[in-house]
């Protein structure tokens, strides 16, 4: 229980610490967000009104920078993450709860995708290493070596161009209303393929070469030489013994993947114009949005440290050497 209790203070204190950069790192941009807001709205907002949306985005000169901190923290507590500049007058949680399903469905599908098929053909390979099954992994090396937005180019131009199979951009078909049926479904998964696609071919050499290397170590274990002495069948010590070991350097990994999917891939997103929260975060950063890029940040951090403290009590609960006294 001592080993989980360090865990959670040490991740109180990061996220304490991630809200913190989280606050100031915005206000080190350059410009003047409220200012591109009254631009951007060409007349419809009167310059008299600058004191007032300086106040309200938390932006106030007459604050110091001490009491603007205190007063983020207790409009964070609240739940309160404030007012998007950009899209004013949407709040932010309105924004992250229309990017975030989008984002999650694609790349946590994609992930969990890449992650299953990645591992299976990791633990093959590192069983029959030597054999033709290695020629695999020079070919998904070659795709995760791509620039991630020229292999969604070339995807675009194949798929999507010249055979016409895939839409280029777009989340689902516009003449819809988003609903639970199957057609909005099937549009939603007709759309996301193309990203998903890119995504899978992007990351799944990484899951093959960490498997495979792990499998090839655990495969000359005593444990494993006994298993094949007991006459064992070849499929029962490879899942069984070997992959069950040599899986757990990649939960570690699976799980920090999993918290980077709220992030979701911003280069995906523009690509293929798929509105999720990489998408709003980039546009954020564009206009100088504070609220709307702390929000981002947040449920991004959040997602990260959630994710390290499920991988650390599954790791800690699988391999019991982790919570010994150092």
């Amino acid at each position: 229980m001592r080993f989980f209790g360090r865990r959670l203070v040490f991740y109180a204190i990061t996220f304490w610490a991630a809200v913190t950069i989280n606050f100031f790192l915005p206000r080190l941009l350059p410009g003047d967000p409220v200012s591109a807001l009254i631009a951007k709205k060409q007349g419809q907002l009167s310059t008299d009104a600058i004191a007032s949306l300086k106040a309200m985005f938390g932006l106030d000169s007459n604050q110091s920078l001490w009491q603007q901190y205190l007063h983020y923290w207790g409009d964070l507590l609240h739940g309160d993450l404030g007012t998007s500049i950009s899209y004013y007058p949407a709040p932010v949680t309105s924004i992250i709860k229309q990017g975030l399903p989008w984002t999650i469905g694609l790349v946590g599908i994609s992930t969990i995708i890449a992650f299953t098929l990645g591992t299976l053909i990791g633990v093959a390979i590192g069983w029959r290493r030597g054999t033709w099954a290695d020629a695999l992994l020079p070919i998904s090396t070659f795709f995760s070596s791509v620039p991630y937005f020229w292999l969604a180019l070339i995807v675009i131009t194949i798929f999507s161009v010249n055979l016409e199979w895939f839409p280029s951009s777009g989340s689902y078909d516009r003449d819809m209303v988003p609903n639970l049926s199957w057609d909005f479904i099937g549009s939603v998964i007709y759309y996301g393929t193309l990203p998903a696609l890119t995504i899978i071919l992007t990351s799944i050499a990484g899951w093959i070469l960490g498997m495979r290397n792990m499998s090839v170590t655990v495969s000359s274990e005593d444990y494993v030489t006994v298993a094949q002495a007991k006459g064992l069948s070849e499929r029962r010590v490879m899942f069984g013994y070997a992959a069950r070991n040599a899986i757990l350097p990649q939960i570690s990994s699976f799980a920090l993947s999993l918290g980077f999917i709220v992030g979701g891939t911003i280069v995906m997103e523009q690509v293929f114009s798929y509105q999720g929260i990489g998408f709003y975060l980039l546009s954020a950063t564009s206009a100088h949005d504070y609220p709307l890029m702390q929000g981002c940040f947040l449920v991004i951090t959040m997602a990260v440290l959630l994710a390290n403290i499920v991988a650390d009590f599954v790791y800690g609960v699988l391999d019991p050497r982790t919570r010994q006294e150092g």
